[in-house]
């Protein structure tokens, strides 16, 4: 039998089952965890996770998925991403952002023709050393831990491929601040963009403020900051959540007639007449709704992640 409630303190709620998708804008401070357990509190979710850390001082867009939803957390986590970058030309810092101490400064004299040039040279796939200051891990420890005892680990160099890199902001009266619309591959440090360019220049640059735009499918436009989730009332914030399959928006789609629809929930393999393909969302036809993920091979469908029957949602359209 549960305690009651103490006099004059309102009695918790309890934890719900919910499926979903919510975008919160995350604020500047804030940890990818502290975001999280807020929004799991408002929304009363008993199970739930982001799809990628964001820097507590960066801000932006944020996933967050709940119940069967967290079981396609990987493809947002592996999707392209977008920024707001805004760099300190002629300054460079311990981090490589605003959190560290500044180390050196340089004189900028930079013409916007040489940004151009830069911006050019370092778009497209290269390898890039992640930063000290990251939470990859070595040896069971991020890498921060050792940076702040005053310890280099070596790091191999990653591919990553910067997809776009477009200024948004420079002016020749104020040649130090130069914001840029990144778009990137998983796994790009934007401070180790930073400083790529700032040497390019000729006047180093650290990573004074960043916020992402985009993370695979969704768009900041979209997202929800937490105070105004707390304004809603229960209804509204439960109608924020979009459907778990709006995470694999851009993969191929097929769908089965109910019968068919049904053996697959068990996992069985059917034969079906589509191309070979690594990756699809699978739906019933009719009405339409999720099932789960599966590759095409041999003429076979082959279940991957499958959601249980009391998870089956009507699709995202």
């Amino acid at each position: 039998m549960s305690p009651a409630p103490r006099a004059g303190r309102p009695a918790r709620l309890p934890r719900r089952t919910l499926h979903g998708v919510l975008l919160v804008d995350k604020p500047l401070g804030w940890t990818s965890n502290d975001a999280l357990q807020k929004a799991k509190g408002l929304l009363r979710a008993d199970k739930g996770g982001h799809t990628g850390t964001l820097d507590p001082l960066a801000t932006g867009l944020l996933p967050l998925a709940f119940g069967a939803a967290t079981k396609f957390a990987q493809a947002n986590l592996d999707a392209d991403k977008r920024y707001l970058a805004t760099l300190r030309l002629g300054e460079r810092t311990s981090t490589g952002d605003a959190e560290g101490a500044v180390i050196e400064r340089r004189p900028v004299d930079v013409r916007r023709s040489a940004i151009d040039e830069v911006l050019a040279r370092l778009t497209g796939t290269t390898l890039q050393q992640p930063p000290m200051h990251s939470a990859l891990k070595h040896r069971g420890r991020a890498l921060y831990e050792y940076a702040r005892q005053g310890v280099e680990v070596e790091r191999a160099p990653r591919s990553v491929t910067i997809r776009r890199l477009d200024v948004i902001d420079w002016q020749p009266e104020d040649p130090s601040r130069l914001v840029l619309d990144v778009g990137c591959s998983k796994g790009t440090y934007v401070r180790t963009l930073a400083e790529d360019i700032g040497e390019g220049l000729g006047c180093g640059a650290t990573l004074a403020a960043l916020r992402r735009t985009g993370s695979g499918p969704y768009d900041v436009a979209d997202a929800i900051t937490i105070d105004d989730l707390a304004a809603l009332d229960e209804d509204a914030r439960t109608a924020r959540l979009l459907p778990a399959d709006t995470l694999l928006a851009d993969w191929p789609a097929l769908a089965l007639p109910d019968q068919e629809a049904a053996r697959f929930l068990t996992g069985l393999r059917r034969r079906v007449s589509v191309p070979d393909a690594a990756a699809v969302r699978v739906y019933a036809a009719a009405p339409r709704a999720f099932l789960g993920t599966a590759h095409v091979a041999a003429g076979e469908l082959i279940a991957d992640r499958l959601l249980s029957p009391l998870e089956v949602q009507p699709a995202a359209g």
